[in-house]
């Protein structure tokens, strides 16, 4: 290993083929492509955590993908729900969780610090406090009261639509 911040050099081998147009190679087009992949490798191990490992003989699950659209809530609990198989290691969970994610959603993953999260609670705190915007503008009652059938809907696709509606709607809790 040479000293370049704990990089191998073996992974950086095929730089030296850096070629310009004329077929040669220039010292900083070296330079810069050795910066931009130590960038990438650095990136990934904080994204990463290699000490975690699967039990043997398990592979990952297919995650539900969020996107940011949708209740965070109920994509905890099911994505809690696919780890059965795997155990009650946080560790896997955190490390997995990314693979649920998608879009915006993703985004806003990758751009946290993941040194923040210690356990499983801060993770999925903070996840649920990212997206509780989507639970928080739940439809009302007078949303469903207007519901309207659209011109060119059958009667039937109407009230399958307002059923679906209906399910939506959080009806405030009298005192």
């Amino acid at each position: 290993m040479d000293d370049m911040s704990g990089i191998r050099k073996e992974n950086f081998a095929h730089v030296e083929n850096v070629e310009t147009s004329d077929g040669q190679s220039t010292p900083a087009q070296n330079d810069l492509v050795l910066r931009l992949e130590q960038k990438i490798l650095e990136l990934q191990g904080e994204l990463e955590q290699p000490d975690v490992e699967l039990p043997e003989g398990s592979k990952p699950p297919k995650f539900e993908m969020f996107d940011e659209m949708g209740d965070p809530k109920v994509h905890l609990r099911t994505y809690c729900d696919k780890l059965v198989g795997v155990g009650k290691d946080e560790r896997i969970r955190m490390k997995l969780f990314m693979r649920s994610l998608t879009g915006d959603a993703l985004s806003w993953y990758i751009s946290q610090n993941p040194k923040k999260w210690v356990n499983w609670v801060t993770m999925s705190s903070d996840f649920m406090d990212r997206f509780k915007f989507n639970t928080e503008n739940a439809l009302g009652v007078f949303y469903i009261q207007n519901l309207k059938k659209k011109q060119m809907e059958t009667f039937r696709e109407y009230t399958t639509r307002w059923r679906s509606e209906a399910t939506k709607v959080r009806l405030a809790l009298e005192e």
